[in-house]
């Protein structure tokens, strides 16, 4: 009898090599648990337009954690199965901040991306690689069901103080992550740190939540896999908490077991390791 019913994994930085796509042997592996039963999921940062072309790849199409765990994305439907969104005037309070500050704010809902013009290049460059963004004017930021507001800074210097500081505009409930840009391996020279303010949820752990409730499969049966601290609250309540070796040090810290980097086959090891052929 097998000890766990599912896998769960982060994409950028986890399940993606820095240079992009998904190693053949890792791949491989998951088709492999996948076709035995075993529940494959993603749980990611991305938005749904972002993390589809990696289903695409990966060719395992079961319905997604995305936005940090404010959306539900099928891929057969190709749209969102479940979703919550940011209170309409805390949108609102945030980005009159923003406004105020000098910081560039992305809008995202449902198949739509919304920003002001970024006025340097570094900004510029940080929407390089977003799907579909759309630049818009101020009171064209005000959308209709607003799943992330992301507030890109170039004066802050420690991402934790510059969440708190985004934290401290409003009494409204909301999900918060943060992280320096150069987290991503496209951005490894960006100087620029970046607040995600999503609507009130349980951040990854809700791909645990999604679980139980629609396949019966329990959190202690569940392996969770990531490498940055919204990876967090997955890694912490699954039966299994791992950290990849590039992982940021207190997801190491949380994480029940530390394997290798996401450009080698660490994860296709451990499936193996797990669910013995």
């Amino acid at each position: 009898m097998r000890e766990y019913d599912a896998i769960i994994l982060d994409l950028d930085g986890t399940l993606i090599e820095d240079g992009g796509g998904i190693r053949p042997r890792v791949r491989s592996a998951l088709h492999r648990i996948s076709e035995a039963g075993v529940h494959v999921m993603i749980a990611t940062g991305r938005s749904e337009q972002s993390a589809a072309p990696v289903l695409d790849d990966l060719q395992i199409f079961n319905p997604m954690i995305v936005y940090n765990g404010a959306a539900v994305y099928c891929p057969n439907s190709r749209s969102l199965i479940e979703e919550r969104n940011i209170d309409r005037g805390h949108l609102d309070q945030l980005l009159h901040y923003a406004k105020q500050h000098d910081l560039l704010p992305v809008v995202m809902c449902a198949d739509s991306k919304r920003a002001l013009s970024p006025r340097t290049d570094a900004l510029k460059f940080a929407l390089h690689d977003m799907k579909a963004v759309e630049i818009v004017a101020q009171d064209q930021m005000r959308i209709d069901r607003p799943i992330r507001l992301s507030l890109f800074s170039e004066h802050h210097h420690d991402t934790k103080k510059f969440a708190d500081e985004i934290r401290a505009i409003s009494d409204s409930e909301a999900y918060f992550t943060w992280f320096p840009l150069n987290l991503l391996p496209s951005h490894q020279d960006s100087s620029l740190l970046v607040v995600d303010v999503q609507p009130p949820c349980e951040g990854k752990k809700e791909a645990l939540m999604y679980l139980q409730k629609h396949h019966g499969i329990s959190a202690d049966r569940c392996v969770a896999i990531g490498d940055a601290t919204n990876d967090s609250p997955m890694v912490e309540l699954a039966g299994l908490g791992v950290a990849m070796g590039n992982a940021m040090e207190e997801l190491k810290q949380v994480a029940d077991r530390v394997i290798g980097a996401n450009d080698t086959d660490a994860i296709a090891d451990l499936i193996d390791e797990l669910w013995v052929q």
